[in-house]
């Protein structure tokens, strides 16, 4: 995807998530929490499935007699359940196609993260079946056309040395074996491929989110329930095996390629998917993308604590016996192929102090890009050239609202690669040792982190409740938080003037400590 593309699809999606943050707040934002919602619709499923298998009778002419008493003498909850069965199914794969198509267009695929997205393919292999095998138990109309279709389509492969379609040639050809074997594969066998398969996609995801909030998760239910009550699901007539079927109603979500089938060929459908799957697994090196240098280790200021390995949100930091000699058990070690080069574990470490009084601040873990003595000299420096009666800093997010439409006298700004980069005590350190009269924090929208778990890492550290926090002497009038997308940069700017109005009306900072005499030497050039 061009980068003008790609931009304009950021905006369209940001301006439709602002619609649904209004709606239902971020916290429970449905478009955040599409893969979450996957996986619990999925649970829906699974639970108002073995209910009505509990009721159905394996073989020919027993599939559609049980489902439609289930249906109609048990409507009250039997019905109720076979209609959630069915929504729940269709809302999931609502949901995975949104979680897909999302991560897509905000690039989050690409470079250490291209595992997830790779396994997440095999995934749509397994939920397509699923769906479609559930289709063919009822043995309606639908059913029969279901059954004949992709038994067309399966004999177009070299698997059965017989072509599986003589099956549904006359009602005889057909024994109640084929319904075992179909609830089989849809309440056993692929459900337990597709498990698996889940497990495998978040295998590199520290700390996944595999449950919605819990309103949006009783409110997506309670959605779920009232269409269910509303427009209970039904079938369409007994299969007849000596008839075509006609006229029929498709579930668009799982039956899209039949209609397909039918107005082209096997050959073409097969071609189709198989090189749609293969393009799709391969996007994330299409074309192959130049990935930052990963977070370094520095052992001499590495005490093991814990705090990099606690706050990654790839599992690219582990904690291991020491190799240095030093008295503390532990150290940090970085696995190159899983950092995205976040900054985040830079931002957790302990040592990432600019009130350390060295000539040259190293931390622990650090960015080689940024490291935090560069970030440091290079707001000192920028503080130091600042004029106008307010001299503020913000740091931002290279994923957020774009900085540079706050440029103005006397205000400093600081891209990062992730908010979560910046360690609590620069906010402390600009304002009692580098003149800042006030610090702006902005980043991703919250519960929308680029990198997962930044913002919600900063919220806490501010708040305390997560180390590094934000000491309790600092000023919290001069602080202010803005979490922006990129079409957010109004409100941004709107933010930025209302914090300097409130900064003017506070009494003046003490003066601030000279800067080092290189960073002023570095400006004065």
């Amino acid at each position: 995807m061009s980068g003008r593309v790609r931009r304009a699809s950021e905006r369209a999606l940001a301006r439709i998530e602002s619609a649904f943050n209004a709606a239902f707040g971020n916290e429970c934002n449905p478009v955040y929490h599409s893969g979450a919602l996957t996986i619990y619709f999925f649970w829906i499923v699974l639970v108002s499935g073995i209910y009505v298998f509990i009721f159905f009778e394996t073989s020919i002419f027993g599939a559609y007699a049980s489902v439609e008493r289930l249906t109609h003498d048990q409507w009250y909850l039997g019905g109720v359940m076979r209609s959630l069965h069915r929504y729940a199914s269709d809302a999931a794969v609502i949901t995975l196609l949104v979680h897909l198509g999302r991560e897509f267009v905000k690039g989050r695929y690409r470079g250490a993260r291209w595992f997830s997205w790779f396994t997440g393919v095999p995934l749509l292999w397994m939920v397509f079946p699923l769906g479609i095998t559930g289709y063919w138990l009822v043995w309606d109309r639908l059913a029969q056309y279901i059954a004949i279709a992709t038994s067309e389509l399966l004999d177009r492969l070299p698997l059965f040395t017989e072509p599986m379609a003589r099956n549904f040639l006359l009602p005889e050809s057909l024994s109640d074996r084929f319904f075992t074997l179909m609830a089989f594969l849809h309440l056993l066998g692929i459900p337990i491929f597709l498990v698996f398969g889940i497990w495998f996609h978040l295998l590199r995801v520290s700390g996944p989110r595999v449950n919605p909030p819990r309103r949006l998760a009783l409110g997506s239910l309670g959605a779920l329930l009232l269409l269910s009550l509303l427009l209970p699901a039904e079938s369409q007539g007994p299969a007849d095996l000596t008839r075509v079927p006609q006229a029929l109603g498709l579930d668009w979500f799982y039956l899209a390629i039949y209609p397909l089938y039918d107005l082209t060929s096997a050959d073409f459908l097969w071609a189709l998917l198989a090189g749609g799957s293969l393009l799709l697994a391969l996007v994330p090196w299409l074309p192959p993308v130049k990935r930052e240098p990963a977070a370094v280790v520095d052992l001499a200021n590495c005490n093991g604590c814990g705090r990099c390995y606690a706050d990654c949100p790839f599992g690219a930091v582990t904690l291991q016996p020491r190799t240095d000699g030093r008295r503390h058990p532990l150290q940090a070690v970085v696995d190159p192929d899983l950092c995205t080069a976040c900054g985040i574990c830079a931002g957790a470490c302990p040592s990432a102090t600019p009130f350390r009084s060295v000539a040259e601040l190293v931390s622990g873990i650090d960015m080689p890009r940024l490291t935090v003595h560069r970030l440091r000299e290079a707001t000192a420096a920028a503080l130091h050239r600042a004029s106008g009666p307010l001299r503020v800093v913000v740091y931002g997010c290279a994923h957020g609202a774009d900085l540079s439409a706050l440029a103005r006298p006397g205000v400093v700004t600081q891209t990062l690669p992730c908010i979560g980069n910046l360690p609590p005590s620069f906010i402390d350190y600009v304002l009692r040792r580098a003149g800042a009269d006030g610090v702006l924090l902005t980043g991703c929208r919250l519960g929308d982190c680029y990198f997962r778990l930044g913002n919600e890492w900063v919220v806490r550290r501010l708040a305390g409740t997560r180390e590094p926090h934000l000491r309790s002497t600092v000023d919290r009038r001069r602080l202010k938080v803005v979490w922006a997308a990129p079409v957010d940069s109004g409100r941004l700017v709107a933010a930025l003037n209302e914090f300097l109005q409130q900064l003017a009306r506070l009494e003046p900072q003490r003066d601030p400590v000279p800067p080092p005499a290189r960073v002023a030497g570095e400006a004065a050039r």
